[in-house]
C-alpha cells in the first residue's frame, strides 16, 4: 500500500490522500471511516461495476445506486437520479456519497455531492486505469450538455481516492488501452507539470512496456503513482484552472470534438485523446515547434501501446471546428491549444488559423 498527498492550497481542509495498493476495495470501509464522519453511505456503481465488486461495500448502513454504463449518460438526466437517491433513503448532510467505477461515475457523483444539501463527503473508488490515473483525481465534477463535453460542473475534491490495482484485472484490453493513452499523455507534458521529482516518464514507458500490457501489478503500482504526483503536482499548483492546470487537457480539444460530432458512441474518452494526440503532433510539426525526432519518438511511443490514432471516417470540416469551438478552454473565441514544445514539455498558446487547425483531423 502507498499513498500521495493532494494538497489544495486554498485550504487544507480539501486536501486529501490518493492511496493505492492490490486488494484493498476489500477492506474499503476500514479507509473510507478515517476520512469521513459519515454514518450513512450510497454508493453509485454502473451495471457493469455492481457483478464485480459491488459486494464487497454491502453493509447495512449502504445503499446502492445502478446506472447504465457509458459516457452517453453521463447527463444531467442521470444526475437527476443521483440526487433522487440520495433523497429516497434520507442522505444528510453528514453523511457520503462513494463513486465505485470510472470516470462517468466518479464525475457524476462527485458533480451530485457538491450540489446535494450544498456539499456532502464524496469518497472516490475507481476501478479503470483512466479513472485511477487521471478523473479521480483532482476535484473536477461534471456532466455533459449537447453543446459540449463537461459544460455543466464544479470542482469539488474527495475526502479519499481509494485505488485498488486489482480491479484492473477484469478490464478489456479496449478498457485498459482507453486508460493507457492518458497514462501515454503525462509523459508528453511531464516537465510543464513542475513536480518535485523528475521521473523520465517516456523512458519509463518504453522500458517497461511489455510488463504494463501483462498488467504486472508492481509497474502498475509504480505507473499509477507517478501519474498521480503529476497530476497532484498541477492540481496543487492550480485548483481552479485558471492557467497551468490547461495542460492535463493535453490532445483533448481534438478529442471532446470528436467526442462531440459522434454522440459520444463511436469512440472512448481515451480513443479520442489518443487520436486527438496525434493530431496535435501533426499540428506542432507543421507550424515547427517541435523536431521530427521528437515528433517520431512521440508517435511511436503512442503506437506501442496499439492506440488508435486516426479517424475511420471523414468529417465535416465546419462541424468538427465549431465543435472545437465549445471546449471550455476557449477564451476570447480563440481555441486554446496545448501544444507540444519539446520532449516531455508542452505550451498553451492561442490558436486563430482553422485550416491549419483542421489540416490535422484529415
Amino acid at each position: 500500500m502507498d499513498k500521495t498527498i493532494v494538497k489544495i492550497k486554498s485550504t487544507n481542509e480539501s486536501s486529501y490522500p490518493i492511496i493505492y495498493g492490490e486488494g484493498l476495495i476489500n477492506n474499503a470501509f476500514d479507509f473510507i471511516k478515517q476520512y469521513t464522519k459519515a454514518n450513512k453511505f450510497l454508493v453509485v456503481t454502473n451495471e457493469t461495476v455492481m457483478p464485480l465488486y459491488g459486494s464487497k461495500l454491502k453493509k447495512d448502513n449502504v445503499e446502492f445506486l445502478i446506472l447504465p454504463d457509458g459516457e452517453v449518460y453521463k447527463t444531467m438526466q442521470t444526475l437527476n437520479k443521483i440526487i433522487d437517491k440520495a433523497l429516497e433513503v434520507k442522505l444528510e448532510r453528514k453523511d457520503a456519497i462513494i463513486a465505485l467505477g470510472g470516470g462517468v461515475i466518479g464525475d457524476m457523483s462527485g458533480f451530485a455531492s457538491a450540489v446535494y444539501q450544498r456539499g456532502i463527503d464524496f469518497i472516490q473508488i475507481p476501478t479503470t486505469l483512466l479513472a485511477q490515473v487521471d478523473s479521480s483525481v483532482g476535484g473536477k465534477v461534471a456532466v455533459n450538455h449537447p453543446s459540449g463535453k463537461n459544460m455543466i460542473g464544479a470542482f469539488y475534491q474527495p475526502k479519499l481516492v481509494l485505488t485498488d490495482t486489482s480491479t484492473l484485472n477484469t478490464l478489456d484490453e479496449r478498457q485498459f488501452k482507453t486508460g493507457m493513452s492518458e497514462v501515454v499523455k503525462y509523459a508528453f507534458i511531464e516537465k510543464t507539470c513542475n513536480a518535485n521529482q523528475i521521473y523520465n516518464f517516456m523512458d519509463f514507458l518504453k522500458k517497461n512496456k511489455e510488463l504494463i500490457i501483462l498488467k504486472d501489478h508492481q509497474i502498475l503500482a509504480k505507473l499509477i503513482k507517478i501519474c498521480c504526483e503529476l497530476k497532484s503536482a498541477v492540481v496543487n499548483q492550480d485548483e481552479k484552472d485558471k492557467g497551468l492546470r490547461a495542460i492535463l487537457n493535453f490532445g483533448h480539444t481534438y478529442a471532446h470534438a470528436i467526442e462531440k460530432i459522434t454522440d459520444y458512441k463511436k469512440y472512448t474518452h481515451g480513443e479520442a485523446v489518443s487520436i486527438g494526440m496525434k493530431m496535435i503532433f501533426d499540428f506542432a510539426l507543421k507550424i515547427n515547434s517541435i523536431s521530427k525526432e521528437y515528433y517520431k519518438e512521440a508517435i511511436d511511443l503512442i503506437n506501442d501501446y496499439g492506440l488508435i490514432t486516426r479517424l475511420d471516417f471523414m468529417p465535416d470540416e465546419n462541424a468538427f471546428y465549431n465543435a472545437m469551438l465549445s471546449d471550455k478552454k476557449i477564451e476570447n473565441s480563440q481555441i486554446k491549444l496545448i501544444i507540444p514544445k519539446s520532449r516531455q514539455e508542452v505550451k498553451i498558446e492561442a490558436v486563430f488559423d482553422k485550416k491549419l487547425l483542421l489540416e490535422g483531423i484529415l
